[in-house]
C-alpha cells in the first residue's frame, strides 16, 4: 500500500482526490494537510464523504509518505516547498500551473515532467515529479494531439469551450454565486486563458514547426462540472482519413475514445474519459471533446500518472460510471 499525502485538502478537486484514493485498492491517505480545518472530519468540509472516511484534516505532515499530491492555488505549490522538504523517495504531484512550462519545470533540483499519459506515457512511468496538466488543457490537446503528431495543423486553430461552476473553485466571487451562475452564461479570458501556454508547449513538442493560432474562448456554464469543447482547423483529409489517424493514435489510451456518435457531457461526468467525436465541414475538421474538468481534468488523471509511476494498471482506481441520468 502508497502512504499519501494530500496538501491543501479544503478545495474541490481535493475532495475528489480523497474520494478516489480512499476506494484505490493500492492507497492508504496518511494525512490530509488544512491549517484553517484541522482536527475536523474531512466530511465536515466534503459532505459527500460522510460514512465513507472518519480521517481528521491534519496541521502535521509526514515527510516519508510514498506520494505528495498538492491541491493547492496556482502559485502557492512553489511557496509550500521551499518551507517543506520530503524523502528523496517521495514522489510528488502538483495539480497547480506551478511547474507546467518547460521555463518552470526544475526546482530545487526537482524536475517536473508534464503530466499528461496520451502525450508520454512512457516518460511519467519513469518521473519522480509530476506537473499535472490543466482541465481546458487537458480537453483541447487531446482533441488535437493526432493532428500535431502528424504534423497536419497548418492553420490557426479556433476552440470554444464551456466549463462548469467547480472550475472557478470553491472561493466566493460574483461569478460563482448560484444566483449570478443560475440560467446564465459568459465568456472570459478570451484569447489569454493562462492554460494556452501549456498547449502550445505540447504541440511546439509534437510539430516542430508548429506556428498556428490557437484562437481560444473558454465560457462559464450554469452546471457543477465538465467541459465540453468545440474545435476546428482546416484539414485536407477526408473524415475517414481523420478517423483512422484519431482511433490509431488513441489504440493503446485508457480513457480516451473516439466515437462515431454525436457526444454530450453526461456520458463523462464522474469519469475519468475523454470522448472525441470527429466532423468534416468542407475544408474543416470539427472536433468535439469532452471531459469531467475534477476528474480527467484534475483528480483522476493526477491517479492516472499515479498509476502509471508505480507501475499499476492505469485504470486502478478509475473505473468510473458516468452520472448519465
Amino acid at each position: 500500500m502508497l502512504e499519501v499525502g494530500i496538501i491543501g485538502g479544503a478545495g474541490y478537486t481535493a475532495g475528489e482526490l480523497i474520494r478516489l484514493l480512499l476506494n484505490h485498492p493500492k492507497t492508504n491517505i496518511n494525512f490530509v494537510y488544512s491549517t484553517s480545518n484541522a482536527g475536523n472530519k474531512l466530511y465536515k468540509v466534503h459532505q459527500d464523504l460522510i460514512g465513507s472516511t472518519e480521517i481528521n484534516f491534519s496541521n502535521e505532515i509526514n515527510v516519508n509518505i510514498d506520494v505528495l499530491f498538492l491541491c493547492l492555488g496556482h502559485g502557492n505549490s512553489t511557496a509550500f516547498l521551499e518551507k517543506n522538504s520530503f524523502s528523496d523517495n517521495t514522489k510528488i504531484i502538483d495539480l497547480s500551473n506551478d511547474f507546467r512550462l518547460k521555463k518552470d519545470k526544475i526546482f530545487d533540483n526537482k524536475e517536473f515532467i508534464y503530466g499528461l499519459p496520451e502525450l508520454q506515457k512512457e516518460t511519467i512511468k519513469k518521473a519522480n515529479y509530476i506537473a499535472n496538466p490543466g482541465c481546458f488543457a487537458t480537453a483541447i490537446q487531446l482533441a488535437l494531439l493526432p493532428l500535431a503528431n502528424a504534423n497536419l495543423i497548418t492553420n490557426d486553430i479556433h476552440v470554444n469551450a464551456v466549463t462548469g461552476a467547480t472550475g472557478a473553485g470553491t472561493s466566493l466571487s460574483k461569478t460563482t454565486q448560484f444566483t449570478w451562475r443560475d440560467n446564465n452564461f459568459s465568456h472570459y479570458k478570451a484569447f489569454n486563458h493562462q492554460h494556452l501556454g501549456e498547449i502550445h508547449q505540447t504541440f511546439n513538442q509534437l510539430q516542430r514547426d508548429f506556428k498556428s493560432e490557437i484562437n481560444f474562448v473558454p465560457n462559464r456554464g450554469n452546471f457543477s462540472r465538465g467541459i465540453f469543447a468545440t474545435t476546428y482547423t482546416k484539414f485536407t483529409g477526408t473524415i475517414e482519413e481523420a478517423k483512422e489517424l484519431y482511433k490509431t493514435y488513441y489504440k493503446d489510451a485508457a480513457f480516451t475514445f473516439i466515437s462515431d456518435e454525436e457526444i454530450h457531457m453526461k456520458q463523462v461526468v464522474n469519469t475519468n474519459k475523454c470522448l472525441i467525436h470527429l466532423v468534416k465541414h468542407g475544408d474543416k475538421l470539427l472536433i468535439a471533446s469532452t471531459i469531467d474538468n475534477l476528474t480527467k481534468g484534475a483528480s483522476g488523471q493526477a491517479i492516472q500518472n499515479m498509476n502509471l509511476m508505480y507501475g499499476f494498471s492505469e485504470s486502478e482506481g478509475l473505473q468510473l460510471k458516468a452520472n448519465y441520468f
